[in-house]
């Protein structure tokens, strides 16, 4: 009897412990509540064809603009620098300038951050640092950052391809090394107006940043202040960049100045616009920086909206980074023969669509229609098929839903030659694995 009293009180006990883990509860602990308490190697995914374009979800992009209060000062104050455009910060507090003067390269801009009243309130650039890619310049979403790419003015020039190509025989000073100049002082016996200097100072370009020969990312703070190099890989060119919505790091792409020359010298010959390829990598403001991937890509990756992954795409595969920790972990998704399949149907719904429209073949649609109703019982040919393309976008608006879009594009000099056809959205809906209970 007493030992059937022990062996009923285990086993109430071990049946009161298993209920108080709950439904939710896995072997190792709570089950996730969020996608981004999964690993994208536990993620599953639903691949839905030719879904509607997603909404814009640009993580931390600043509205462009030209600010009339900045153009002003430029007008008044700044006769002898061009102001090209301005960068409103996300809270409407801070506005950036982009600008050059008369003797600068056509690749190299300058920037100086601005009062949204147009009060010029900190330099950012020195004068021996050379902005490029304008058109990337990024504000953190939170507005307490900006993101450039800069390197040593006058290192490089392509006039023909209107991209930077590294040429270091026409560098002006080594790499690696803090190349900035003293700033010009007033002479203490010249004869200056004593009121003015006082009343409005003017900012002086900063020295003592460190400088490379091949395009390195720099961020700032919202005033202009603090402006220095997060990466430090000369021979890399980093061309490419996002923001992270929690501001605390940045997607990024970057390419060996070798391989940069190469495909920009192939692109010229061939009359076509250089679009750059890099491989993939996570760089924080401290510094940190990890590369994703070895494989190159010229789509721009995208980041979840809870900021613990990152997306990217090499021709019909989507791969997903763990932003977070010293190796980033991946998952590969290949779409593929998703892709083979839904561009078959595609084709096909075209070309009926096609033949209703015409009334002289309009008998003969409908034995081609019945024709191709049953499915294949192998993949279809992908030479056959005119929507199959490859992967040149991403979107990430919510955790669940990854967009993606394919499509044929070639990119000549003469815009008359540029062909864009059969841009086709699609997007994975993702879900965590199911936990053994």
């Amino acid at each position: 009897m007493r030992h059937w009293l022990l062996l009923t009180a285990l086993a109430i006990a071990t049946v009161s412990i298993n209920c108080s883990r709950g439904p939710d509860t896995g072997p190792t602990g709570p089950a996730p509540t969020a996608l981004g308490q999964v690993p994208a190697v536990r993620l599953n995914y639903r691949y839905e064809a030719d879904v509607p374009q997603p909404p814009e979800t640009q993580t931390g992009a600043a509205r462009d603009e030209h600010n009339p209060a900045v153009q002003a000062d430029f007008d008044a104050n700044r006769t002898q620098e061009v102001l090209d455009r301005t960068l409103t910060s996300p809270d409407s507090k801070r506005v950036l300038a982009i600008y050059h003067k008369a003797g600068d390269q056509s690749s190299e801009f300058r920037l100086d951050m601005y009062a949204v009243e147009g009060r010029l309130i900190n330099k950012i650039t020195a004068d021996t640092m050379a902005v490029h890619f304008p058109d990337t310049i990024r504000w953190s979403p939170d507005s307490s950052t900006v993101a450039f790419v800069a390197m040593i003015r006058g290192a490089t020039t392509d006039e023909t391809a209107g991209a930077p190509v590294l040429d270091p025989e026409t560098s002006t000073a080594p790499a690696n090394q803090n190349t900035a100049i003293p700033s010009e002082t007033p002479d203490a016996n010249a004869n200056v107006d004593a009121n003015v200097a006082i009343a409005s100072p003017t900012p002086l370009a900063p020295t003592g940043i460190l400088t490379f020969r091949t395009e390195q990312i720099y961020i700032c703070d919202a005033d202009g202040l603090n402006a220095r190099a997060i990466t430090q890989n000369e021979g890399l060119i980093y061309f490419y960049y996002v923001w992270s919505p929690d501001s605390t790091m940045l997607a990024a792409l970057a390419a060996k100045s070798i391989e940069w020359r190469y495909l920009n010298d192939r692109a010229d010959k061939n009359g076509e616009i250089f679009v750059p390829v890099g491989r993939p990598r996570v760089v924080e403001k401290n510094g940190r920086e990890r590369r994703l991937d070895d494989g190159i890509t010229a789509v721009q990756p995208v980041w979840s909206a809870d900021s613990t992954k990152v997306a990217c795409a090499f021709e019909h595969q989507i791969r997903l980074y763990d932003a977070n920790g010293t190796a980033p972990t991946q998952a590969a998704i290949p779409l593929r023969n998703n892709l083979l399949i839904s561009s078959q149907v595609y084709d096909r719904d075209q070309q009926e669509k096609l033949n209703a429209e015409n009334i002289q073949t309009e008998a003969n649609a409908a034995p081609a229609a019945n024709s191709n109703a049953a499915q294949p019982n192998t993949l279809p040919d992908a030479t056959t098929l005119v929507s199959f393309n490859p992967i040149v976008a991403l979107s990430w608006p919510s955790d669940d839903l990854l967009y993606f879009q394919t499509a044929y594009i070639k990119r000549m000099k003469n815009e008359a030659d540029s062909v864009t056809s059969f841009p086709r959205w699609h997007r994975l809906v993702l879900t965590p694995q199911a936990i053994k209970l």
